[in-house]
């Protein structure tokens, strides 16, 4: 039964040189060198990403307490995020034409 007991020698946090000695051992695979050469782009293709998301802007925006009650109530009844819901009322208003 003796030897199947575990015995703890140690608890200590270990200093800054172990800590650093463990990290350089880690294997850090080497990328392909250009050798100097510049990416010659004449060759790429054009490519289309439809799933890109457009930047935003942060704005602050002031509403009565109640207002925002009831934003924050409809968005929950709708699952969705309160100023996602606003977000998406605000381009259904506007981007109509």
């Amino acid at each position: 039964m003796r030897n199947n007991l575990i015995r703890v020698i140690s608890i200590r946090s270990m200093n800054r040189k172990e800590r650093f000695t463990i990290t350089d051992k880690l294997h850090v695979p080497e990328m392909p060198a250009t050798e100097g050469r510049a990416t010659d782009w004449s060759k790429a293709e054009r490519i289309s990403m439809p799933n890109l998301k457009f930047s935003t802007e942060s704005i602050s925006l002031r509403l009565p307490v109640s207002l925002l009650h009831s934003i924050k109530a409809a968005a929950n009844k709708r699952d969705v995020p309160y100023q996602s819901l606003i977000k998406m009322t605000l381009a259904e208003k506007f981007l109509k034409g």
